[in-house]
């Protein structure tokens, strides 16, 4: 068997591994690349490693645009394969495959006006809404926990990872030549007693494990301290008369944080504010969200029993339509507008903020990853000057980071899910969708609790096992 680490390799996004086996080639996701958009725009646009049309199946993970986000183009280039994943990742990608589309395409509009007045070359979309229709017809969801077989020598059974709804785990038997070879993937991890979904599950014991490593040396607070802080965040917001803008996923995060704020307002810690969710995206997720209940853990399953709606509540107004966007640059704080992308590179959020950074009493409310070179990241270090849409805008807005909502384990919970499995039995262990520093401090605890043969590939380096 031939293993080769395409994406997220030492960095944390375009998450894509190759798997030769058997005259078989294969993929663990097919994620778009994040970061300095002309560097991302040539890494997403070719697969310069492998040829599109000779890769036979896909395994998704999850629906986050990091996993899934390139398949489009992969199928625009040749693919034809099936691509498996549950239900619940099947139904969200369907959402998400089409709003990139869609984003990708008004932001090129947009950003080719502004070119075409200064004479420059004009952009293309990596892939249009049509390239998503195709892809959409290769989707095979899976349930939970049904070992399915997609060759004769391969079977593959799903685990719910915990980290967005549908996430999965993957269980991998491969048979080559008579020998089993057991392979785990991680994709992502979730985080245990965390709200809305089950916790991570345990795998069986394997021989290889590809394992995820966003958070490898950083610790987040605890569910209580969480809610503390984001109470502070908003008496804050409402002393200043303040918007609060919050850049988040529109799978999992943003139901997560109207899950909390509904804590908080019930509770009557904090007066209510108004709170917009400004992404169609994310109004149609929710909708998902009621239709898998399986993913839910047992507090909401209860909750939701007693005919409460934890993505619903008093002065939360979900908006669709361009121009109830635009009105949000009137309204005055205190007030919260949470809108994609999670990592600020696409789509509302970037008109949002545009339109509140240069306030020195707003608040710009980070509430997960932010990968190096996107303008996330560079919120997140305070950069004086980002440019947004082309221009250029001064970062006067307070900067708050609460990565304790993040969706990945932190390195404690990292290392407690690895430590289930037998040391003695496993080869080898690969860290991916990390940056190598945290790579680097969790290999340095993986290899403190026996965990030896711990290794950090770069991109493009192949391994026979």
């Amino acid at each position: 068997m031939e293993l080769q680490f395409i994406g997220a390799a030492r960095t944390v996004t375009g998450s894509m591994h190759l798997i030769k086996t058997n005259g078989t080639t294969f993929l663990l996701d097919c994620g778009l690349y994040q970061g300095k958009r002309k560097e991302a725009y040539e890494l997403n646009r070719t697969f310069d490693l492998f040829d599109p049309m000779e890769i036979d199946f896909i395994i998704l993970s999850h629906a986050h645009i990091d996993h899934a986000g390139n398949l489009p183009n992969l199928v625009k280039r040749g693919f034809k394969g099936n691509i498996y994943c549950t239900f619940a990742t099947r139904d969200l990608s369907m959402l998400m495959l089409r709003d990139t589309a869609h984003i990708q395409e008004k932001d090129v509009e947009f950003v080719n006006k502004k070119r075409k007045k200064r004479g420059q070359n004009l952009f293309t979309p990596l892939y249009t809404q049509g390239d998503v229709e195709e892809t959409l017809k290769l989707f095979v969801g899976i349930n939970y926990h049904r070992e399915f077989e997609i060759t004769p020598e391969i079977k593959v059974t799903f685990f719910d990872a915990g980290h967005i709804l549908g996430s999965a785990l993957s269980f991998i038997v491969i048979n080559e030549n008579g020998r089993l070879l057991q392979l785990g993937y991680s994709g992502d991890l979730g985080r245990p007693n965390m709200p809305i979904l089950k916790d991570p599950e345990k795998i069986p014991d394997v021989d290889m494990l590809i394992c995820e490593s966003t958070y490898g040396g950083r610790y987040h607070s605890s569910a209580d301290e969480t809610e503390l802080k984001l109470a502070e965040v908003l008496k804050k917001a409402i002393d200043r008369k303040a918007k609060i803008i919050v850049p988040s996923f529109s799978v999992g995060r943003t139901q997560e944080l109207v899950y909390e704020l509904n804590n908080i307002f019930e509770s009557g810690a904090v007066q209510r504010i108004p709170v917009f969710v400004d992404s169609p995206l994310s109004v149609n997720i929710t909708e998902v969200f009621r239709m898998h209940p399986e993913c839910f853990d047992y507090e909401t399953s209860q909750y939701l029993l007693k005919n409460r709606d934890p993505f619903g509540f008093n002065k939360l107004t979900y908006i669709k339509e361009v121009e109830e966007s635009k009105k949000l640059n009137d309204i005055e704080g205190p007030c919260m507008i949470i809108a994609s992308s999670g990592m600020a590179e696409a789509g509302r959020i970037l008109h949002h903020l545009a339109n509140n950074v240069e306030n020195e009493k707003n608040i710009i409310l980070i509430v997960g990853y932010n990968a190096e070179h996107t303008l996330g990241r560079k919120i997140v270090e305070r950069e004086p000057v980002l440019k947004i849409l082309g221009d250029e805008y001064n970062l006067k807005a307070e900067v708050i980071v609460m990565n304790s909502l993040s969706a990945h384990a932190d390195s404690d919970e990292l290392i407690s899910y690895c430590s289930q499995f037998d040391k003695s039995r496993m080869q080898r262990m690969f860290l991916v969708h990390g940056d190598y520093d945290q790579q680097m401090k969790l290999k340095e605890r993986l290899e403190s609790i026996d965990f030896q043969n711990t290794i950090i590939p770069a991109k493009g380096d192949v391994f026979q096992i």
